[in-house]
């Protein structure tokens, strides 16, 4: 078990979105899961914030319980054993967490041992997807010409969805669209605010004027 401390405190909990996580290329040692390669990353251990969407207990021989994480880039299981059952048996279904744990893979899917599971307020999960968008913009070339006609189609079809409910809050365009860069959804906005097709009906809030 010590052991198992010292190797937790040499690997790095990287913030990431599930999506990273689906799209990474789990590395074998044999059968054993060794690590998580994303980009020039070797991934052991995670820092995740989602949504709790899933909660599921098996009361058989062996005692465990699985959650369905969600944080609008994709959904992934994390599993609890043994001691960490009750350890977090208080976290439910519909509670916005972060969760700090390993990585596994079991029969060709990767999940999520919890060391840490924290209720957060929800507005962390715009907050993270954020930061996470900041660090990729340094490494990320600029999108051309097509993406950014692409990009504002989506943006006007959310907005115009949103008409019969009095227009959409900018936040849950972010969190829709999660292809796209938050930055690029800003300024992407505030050209339709400029060209008169969209409307503010108060701060943070857009409609379409057409």
């Amino acid at each position: 078990m010590v052991g198992e401390q010292q190797q937790f405190k040499r690997n790095i909990a990287y913030k990431l979105r599930i999506g990273d996580i689906l799209i990474g290329k789990p590395i074998m040692d044999g059968e054993r899961f060794s690590n998580l390669e994303l980009g020039d990353k070797k991934i052991v251990r995670v820092n995740i914030i989602g949504n709790i969407v899933d909660k599921y207990n098996s009361e058989g021989e062996t005692k465990f319980t699985s959650f369905t994480l969600d944080d609008g880039s994709g959904q992934i299981k994390l599993r609890c054993f043994s001691d960490d059952v009750e350890k977090f048996k208080e976290v439910n279904q519909g509670q916005t967490v972060l969760i700090v744990g390993v990585l596994r893979n079991w029969n060709n899917e990767t999940y999520i041992q919890p060391e840490i599971i924290k209720e957060q307020d929800p507005k962390y999960l715009l907050v993270r997807k954020l930061e996470i968008e900041k660090e990729k913009n340094k490494t990320t070339d600029p999108i051309g010409r097509d993406q950014i006609v692409a990009v504002k189609d989506k943006i006007l079809n959310a907005i115009k969805n949103a008409e019969e409910q009095g227009g959409i809050e900018m936040d849950k365009i972010i969190m829709n669209l999660r292809e796209i860069s938050p930055t690029i959804i800003n300024q992407e906005v505030q050209k339709l605010l400029e060209e008169g097709i969209v409307f503010e009906p108060r701060p943070g809030k857009v409609r379409y004027l057409g």
